[in-house]
């Protein structure tokens, strides 16, 4: 089998080629799932949100004060106060020639008003009630108009977008108790291993435990996938070949019978499969001859990059269309920082996610750096945020420091020409928080 070793950016384009291909190739997109809005943090919309009103549906005061007529408050004349309006109220008439209305925060505002001044601005005798001099107003101050933020059948948020905080709220706004959001890919773990006992089992002297699978778990829950962990598989090729075998087998995948549930049907389908460990050039590196078997299309077989430079990319056919894969390092650093370069832009593919997959922003870096050239490096690193982004290396041991990984918050983005980070260098960093 060729050795297809590209530079992250070649590898890069080819996880986006496919994507494109299967966009394009796509007969149909995979039906939405109508789902309760509490339920919907971290979802994808499948259909655009529209305003079922004006937003605001009123002339909305931004302050506690006084609605006035700008004209007759700018006189600091004594203006009578005709009435109170509170957030959830209507005024009672309008705002007749020389009057004020006293109004909170979030009132309609009375008609024939075109202002509010504030009520720290504002000097109260008896009934009555003036803008205390030398102060002015301008008309529209502290007053949002009807249909400012949006109007009736406005799209609001447009497919694709992710459901955040703000996004639930504009729907709750909107009064939309269910949204239209994508099915979540459902992703296949499977973890491969003679070294690998369970979370809860105690490791022999030469084991350890299993920390890959959980944490890809935890990786595709957060991109918005639903994960589905598999049986680990041991190092040889029988144990690999049946694995993937039932992976692939459309035994289990019976979509054509009519009686089967679409979403059990689904279940037994994964849309992408990952596979840790077994990719390096050892003698027990069984995996990516295992994939060659189960007749794999080999997109990419390694990249110039550190740490995850075994990293493996295809796809299988299948009955039902191509099954993507990685086959990703086992060294946990390298599992986690492959799936976030390039598992993490199919995953958001697949959902018709609108945003850009990965994510990265630019820091100020912190201390020194030295090395040789040809690999770009995605090194573990602690950012600042409070003020400008602020980033340092965290020490490590390589790619399988579990616990400087946990210390960190993004990676340190080291192009392959650079032989060399000075104090005060722009860097560009991989977010890692949230796929």
């Amino acid at each position: 089998m060729a050795n297809l070793l590209l530079s992250y950016a070649e590898a890069a384009e080819q996880v986006n080629r496919l994507i494109v291909s299967r966009a394009e190739n796509e007969s149909q997109s995979a039906a939405a799932e109508s789902i309760p809005l509490g339920a919907a943090l971290g979802r994808v919309l499948a259909e655009g949100l529209r305003a079922d009103r004006d937003q605001p549906p009123f002339p909305r005061s931004t302050r506690d004060g006084f609605a006035c007529r700008a004209a007759e408050a700018n006189t600091h004349q004594l203006l009578f106060l005709a009435g109170r309006v509170r957030a959830g109220e209507s005024a009672s008439a309008p705002l007749g020639s020389g009057e004020v209305w006293e109004i909170m925060t979030g009132a309609p505002v009375p008609p024939g008003a075109d202002a509010v001044f504030m009520v720290e601005h504002a000097e109260l005798e008896s009934n009555f009630v003036r803008l205390a001099p030398p102060r002015s107003i301008e008309a529209g101050e502290n007053i949002v108009p009807q249909g400012a933020e949006a109007r009736a059948d406005d799209l609001l948020l447009p497919i694709g977008v992710r459901l955040g905080p703000a996004q639930i709220a504009l729907a709750a706004q909107c009064g939309s108790t269910h949204l239209q959001v994508a099915p979540r890919p459902r992703v296949a773990i499977l973890s491969t291993g003679d070294e690998l006992v369970a979370v809860d089992q105690v490791p022999g002297p030469s084991q350890i435990r299993n920390s890959n699978a959980p944490m890809l778990a935890a990786l595709v829950l957060a991109a918005g996938g639903e994960p589905i962990i598999l049986p680990t598989a041991s190092d040889d090729n029988d144990t690999l070949d049946r694995a993937l075998g039932q992976i692939l087998d459309q035994s289990l995948n019976p979509i054509h019978d009519p009686s089967l549930n679409p979403t059990i049907a689904r279940a037994l389908t994964p849309d992408l499969l990952l596979m840790t460990g077994g990719v390096s050039a050892g003698r027990f590196d069984l995996v990516e001859d295992a994939l060659a078997r189960a007749g794999a299309q080999f997109f990419f077989t390694g990249v110039a990059m550190q740490p995850g430079k075994p990293v493996v990319f295809g796809q299988i056919r299948r009955t039902q269309g191509s099954l993507p894969f990685f086959a990703l390092p086992g060294n946990p650093v390298s599992s986690a920082v492959t799936f976030h370069l390039f598992a993490a832009p199919l995953l958001a593919a697949l959902m018709q996610r609108a945003d850009p997959v990965p994510r990265f922003a630019l820091a100020q870096f912190s201390g020194t750096w030295r090395g040789g050239p040809g690999l770009t490096r995605f090194l573990p690193a602690w950012c600042d945020f409070e003020f400008s982004p602020q980033v340092r290396l965290v020490p490590w041991q390589g790619s399988g420091d579990i616990a400087a990984f946990a210390r960190c918050n993004c990676l340190v983005m080291i192009p392959s020409t650079c032989t060399e980070l000075a104090e005060g260098s722009t860097v560009s960093i991989l977010l890692t928080g949230c796929a």
